[in-house]
């Protein structure tokens, strides 16, 4: 069975967790570790109803480890996608974000691979692009037509 999406409570761990776990080594038959978040009713009913691509940026969808409706996984190394994830702490008011297709997106490429996170909308849904996966913008068109499709809109000035 395929999960869809993931979310945690911790974003430093849960982001050291992600990056070890979605990018295996080996075939990429195997699933891929992705944590799974911690999310309200609210959030996983939100998650649940995304209905994502079989394939993204040309590479096949794969299981995750643990199963979860929360997170998704395509490729390798892995695009992994995580739902209901906490609002990134590093987020602010002014914080710069990326629009594309009506989808808001907080970037934190402190490292390789870059982890956004779309915000505005009423659950968080994390998305870690590796390297090889240039220009990560692709990715998110990609994903962005399920989440915009999916997930509503938080009222006008909220992120």
């Amino acid at each position: 069975m395929r999960s869809r999406f993931v979310r945690s409570r911790s974003l430093p761990l849960v982001l050291a967790a992600l990056l070890a776990g979605a990018l295996p080594a080996g075939c990429a038959e195997g699933a891929v570790q992705v944590p799974v978040p911690s999310t309200d009713a609210a959030g996983e009913r939100l998650c649940a109803g995304l209905r994502l691509p079989e394939q993204v940026h040309g590479q096949s969808r794969r299981d995750t480890s643990p199963e979860s409706p929360l997170t998704a996984a395509w490729g390798s190394p892995a695009i992994a996608l995580r739902c209901g994830v906490p609002r990134p702490a590093a987020l602010q008011p002014t914080s710069q974000l990326v629009t594309i297709n009506e989808v808001d997106w907080f970037g934190e490429p402190a490292g390789r691979p870059v982890t956004f996170t779309a915000v505005s909308r009423q659950a968080y849904v994390e998305v870690t692009v590796p390297s090889k996966y240039s220009p990560p913008g692709d990715v998110l068109i990609e994903l962005g037509q399920a989440i915009s499709a999916t997930i509503p809109k938080k009222p006008e000035g909220q992120i």
